[in-house]
């Protein structure tokens, strides 16, 4: 595929966990697709709010790209079925949040979004993960 995309947020997966995922579409501007091929995005902030049946994407920043100028923290519509905003909606409860921890590009060329039902990681929950990783990486080793 010519203009692959696959820019996933690792502090998401550091600090939640994935309950249930869901691909969703994005609205987005011309100049920032351009923007989001070129790999100028970054996800650290974003999450997802449930307004009125519609589903939108907040604190993802989009850096302008050369003479292409928008809202770099413009909030994004994102397309998904109302069955699947409905299951979302349910899902919510305290604690519970929508977090995107994925962009990428389907076989279509398409830019989708992965979204999640996420539940925070106490810091118990943090320094187990953190042994696992390590763990996981001596075993690579030898």
């Amino acid at each position: 595929m010519k203009n692959s995309i696959y820019i996933k947020n690792r502090k998401a997966s550091f600090d939640y966990f994935f309950l249930e995922e869901y691909t969703a579409g994005i609205q987005l501007l011309g100049s920032e697709v351009k923007s989001i091929i070129s790999g100028k995005v970054s996800m650290v902030d974003a999450f997802c709010y449930i307004d009125k049946n519609e589903i939108f994407l907040k604190g993802l920043n989009v850096s302008p790209l050369g003479d292409f100028s928008h809202d770099s923290l413009r909030v994004k519509k994102l397309l998904l079925k109302k069955s699947e905003i409905a299951k979302l909606q349910r899902g919510l409860s305290t604690g519970i949040t929508i977090v995107p921890f994925l962009i990428f590009t389907n076989e279509r060329g398409k830019i989708k979004i992965k979204i999640a039902l996420s539940r925070g990681k106490k810091n118990y929950d943090k320094r187990a993960s953190i042994k696992e990783k390590e763990l996981s990486r001596e075993l690579r080793k030898s």
